[in-house]
């Protein structure tokens, strides 16, 4: 029954299903620089049954939830949405991310469970994802408003790769946090910490997202 899900990819599920993304983030599939991936090649390639989570898509299919369908929305708008909800967003979070972890850092470095390096991490992502966000702002966001979508492959390509890089560094975050996961003697500013790091890491992912599948899609489209 559910079969036809097992062939759509993760990104045509994250717009057409709305709390897909709750799925995906559940069973760790990543579903914007993996979007290209079908969900039978996604979920077999990190040892999941495909089946349990094509039925937990179709139960969602019949919630009767909303969302906001960005596909067939001008690219206007969308980039306006990008700009105001991630860009503004992740500049804001980053920099306390960063205080944040180098204070843990500092006070409780000689433990084992401590994230050791965390701070380097974040605040090489910072600088990566400045860059990159500078050139959507100046290069790639201008093009596409003014209706040049086609000829943006070129820029389109290098924003691909480097959402690609941003998805790595996510995986090392996890990596280094035990899967964002505080110990459970963990002090407020290591529990705010991780706090933190979870909601921008869904930011992001959201962000890359509907950057991929979305914007990128239908500005290479044929006819835009």
């Amino acid at each position: 029954m559910n079969q036809p899900l097992l062939e759509q990819s993760l990104g045509e599920l994250a717009c057409d299903i709305p709390g897909a993304t709750r799925i995906f983030h559940t069973f760790k599939l990543d579903f914007c620089c993996g979007g290209h991936q079908s969900l039978r090649e996604a979920a077999l390639t990190n040892d999941l049954d495909p089946m349990l989570i094509a039925d937990a898509l179709h139960a969602l299919q019949n919630n009767g939830e909303t969302r906001h369908d960005w596909r067939n929305e001008a690219p206007e708008r969308l980039i306006a949405h990008l700009l105001a909800r991630y860009h503004a967003r992740h500049r804001e979070q980053l920099p306390e991310l960063i205080r944040l972890a180098r204070r843990v850092e500092q006070v409780h470095g000689t433990r084992s469970s401590c994230p050791i390096g965390l701070t380097d991490l974040l605040t090489d992502l910072y600088q990566e994802l400045e860059g990159h966000m500078l050139k959507e702002e100046q290069v790639l966001f201008p093009m596409l408003q003014r209706g040049i979508g086609l000829q943006a492959a070129p820029p389109i390509q290098v924003l691909r790769f480097e959402h690609d890089q941003h998805g790595q560094s996510l995986k090392k975050v996890l990596a280094l946090t035990h899967d964002i996961t505080p110990p459970a003697d963990a002090c407020n500013t290591w529990r705010a910490l991780y706090r933190g790091l979870q909601e921008f890491r869904d930011d992001l992912m959201q962000h890359i997202h509907l950057e991929n599948n979305v914007l990128f899609v239908n500005a290479l489209a044929p006819g835009h």
